[in-house]
């Protein structure tokens, strides 16, 4: 566990080796960074935020509870539709009973009342206010379940392959999960599509209302150049955060997942940040070091099972291979699901059966409500980008969650994201799904 005086101490062993005329080649920085990583749920990694490197990871990629770090994804379908022109930050977010009824923390607007976009934003990514999550969500995707199932497609196409949401807040549900790489990537994802649009992520605080209220990402402010991104917590995750900082033109993203109590996170944050740092820039000097040289961890590893929230049934649940041993009289998550988009656990070679089975990939190009604007638009994007989608055939899916949805099926994962790609290079929105 991190201690007051560590870093003092550890500067004060370094000089005594320097003035007996021997230093380590590891000790060219005035400290070592002590990282105690035998805490239960910990989970982290650190990212170079320009080449996407990994400097450093430690169960990345081993299944965790994102808490309100899911919040970062629903302001990224956010700052889409804003860029989109779908959404205007002055347009209002009616609250439904349902989006006012959602558990604290939140903002406390009542059924049928309203604010606008721009404070919808601002209560999400400062307060991390659960009722406005749900709110925007069923603005933008008709219900909250709907606009979670956008959450997650727009994750496939980012590259998390491990992560899956079911709501738009991050409260608890033992289906929505992800790991520290998924975290980063998405982190990573948002400062690069929208960076116009990343400084809401840097308030310590904001007004609503005549009431001014004050985030809880302590880092802001107390580390030199950090700047974001967003604070998580329940029961079953702990203390999360995934968080970026930039220092000499350097920036570096980090997720810390699992932490026993908010200090202990935001002081292994800044251990990362700072280890990560100093191996960037000794980098630069020509120096080859490794991001370990700056740290020293707990190896321990040990295996836990994460017990099933309250409100889950265990029917619903799903095996997370966590770290640790459980103490006697929790219930258990037990794996139900071979999902392919669902279970991160499933195999690359499984993912592609079970595609291939439904008939391959997709591109979606647009929901609609009425199936008149459905069958207009398919008729458009045949007849402006026929070329682009030649590789599928379309249609228009059977009405769900109040949606039309027109869709290029019967396409191979590379085409459809070809085709994607293409489409969002002339401003034209789709998704990439498996049928």
């Amino acid at each position: 566990m991190f201690q007051p005086a560590r870093r003092l101490l550890s500067a004060l062993g370094i000089a005594v080796a320097l003035v007996g005329g021997y230093a380590a080649p590891t000790l060219a920085r005035a400290e070592v960074l002590r990282v105690d990583t035998s805490e239960p749920r910990y989970a982290a990694i650190v990212v170079d935020a320009n080449t996407g490197e990994v400097l450093y990871s430690k169960r990345a990629d081993s299944p965790r509870y994102p808490a309100s770090v899911t919040k970062v994804m629903t302001l990224y379908l956010t700052f889409e539709a804003l860029n989109e022109g779908r959404l205007k930050l002055t347009d209002r977010v009616v609250f439904s009973p349902h989006a006012a009824a959602q558990s604290p923390t939140k903002l406390g607007v009542r059924a049928g009342d309203s604010i606008t976009v721009e404070e919808a934003i601002k209560a999400i990514a400062v307060k991390s206010a659960n009722d406005v999550a749900t709110a925007m969500a069923e603005k933008l995707g008709g219900t909250e379940s709907r606009f979670a199932q956008l959450m997650t497609l727009r994750a496939r196409e980012l590259g998390m392959t491990r992560t899956n949401f079911v709501n738009a807040n991050g409260l608890p549900n033992s289906r929505q999960i992800s790991t520290a790489r998924d975290l980063a990537i998405m982190s990573r994802a948002v400062m690069r599509d929208f960076p116009q649009y990343y400084s809401y992520f840097s308030l310590p605080g904001f007004t609503f209302r005549g009431t001014y209220i004050r985030g809880h990402n302590h880092l802001l402010g107390s580390m030199p150049g950090f700047d974001g991104l967003k604070t998580g917590y329940t029961n079953a995750s702990g203390f999360n955060l995934a968080g970026s900082a930039v220092r000499d033109g350097h920036r570096l993203i980090a997720v810390v997942l699992g932490g026993p109590s908010a200090a202990w996170r935001d002081d292994n944050m800044e251990d990362l940040l700072l280890a990560g740092f100093d191996t960037v820039k000794r980098r630069d000097r020509g120096d080859r070091v490794m991001f370990a040289a700056n740290l020293f961890e707990d190896p321990e590893s040990r295996v836990y099972r994460a017990p099933v929230e309250q409100g889950d049934s265990e029917q619903d649940g799903m095996q997370i291979q966590l770290t640790n041993n459980p103490s006697e009289g929790q219930k258990y998550a037990v794996q139900q699901r071979m999902d392919p988009i669902a279970n991160p656990r499933v195999s690359r070679t499984q993912k592609a059966t079970a595609a291939a089975k439904k008939g391959g990939y997709a591109v979606q190009v647009g929901a609609f409500k009425q199936k008149a604007q459905a069958k207009e638009h398919l008729s458009m994007m045949s007849r402006r980008f026929g070329k682009v989608l030649s590789d599928g055939d379309g249609e228009i899916a059977d009405k769900e969650g109040g949606y039309y949805r027109v869709r290029y099926t019967g396409m191979s994962q590379d085409d459809a994201r070809a085709a994607c790609k293409t489409l969002r290079a002339k401003a034209q929105s789709c998704l990439v799904t498996a049928n």
